[in-house]
């Protein structure tokens, strides 16, 4: 694997995102809903850099299989209620923006006062939305990472880097 962000550039990626946030809403009451699984390293660190009142929920999703996208499938019973709250939906990355979009619509239509997403990753050149998140900490290649949090078939989620797989690290589809 070839590590593209290492540990200390993602802990001055999560600060950057904290300053923005707590520059953004001061010391309003916020609501942190995290999208499961992959933005849990993230939503830790995170949390521990705000200085307003907090309130942390998740929603669950799964849209890969491997590298590729299938159907996307939202479990939101774990979710907080977010009627008239300021929210922040937290993701670890925003790829095709398909997942970000859906939940998004789907927290909405739950009534918030606002609601704005920020992300670890934004993929350049990826996007099928005409929208990206608010809160962004890094710009990466169209590349499949893992590390952080980010997963291939639920492995690597533990490292502590960013790293991109590279053909040889891929199980052999040739049989």
């Amino acid at each position: 694997m070839k590590i593209l962000l290492n540990q200390d550039e993602l802990d001055a990626g999560v600060e950057r995102l904290a300053r923005e946030i707590n520059e953004t809403y001061g010391n309003r009451p916020l609501t942190i809903v995290g999208v499961l699984t992959g933005s849990f390293i993230l939503m830790a660190d995170l949390i521990r850099k705000l200085e307003m009142p907090l309130r942390v929920g998740v929603v669950q999703t799964s849209s890969y299989e491997g590298t590729e996208r299938g159907a996307l499938s939202i479990n939101s019973e774990m979710m907080l209620d977010i009627a008239g709250r300021d929210v922040i939906l937290i993701d670890d990355i925003f790829d095709t923006g398909n997942t970000l979009q859906e939940v998004t619509q789907l927290m909405k239509n739950l009534g918030p006062n606002s609601l704005k997403s920020a992300v670890l990753l934004l993929k350049t050149g990826r996007q099928e939305v005409d929208w990206v998140p608010e809160f962004v900490a890094f710009d990466i290649p169209d590349e499949f990472v893992v590390g952080y949090g980010l997963d291939f078939n639920d492995e690597y989620r533990n490292l502590p880097y960013l790293a991109c797989l590279e053909p040889a690290d891929l199980p052999n589809t040739d049989s």
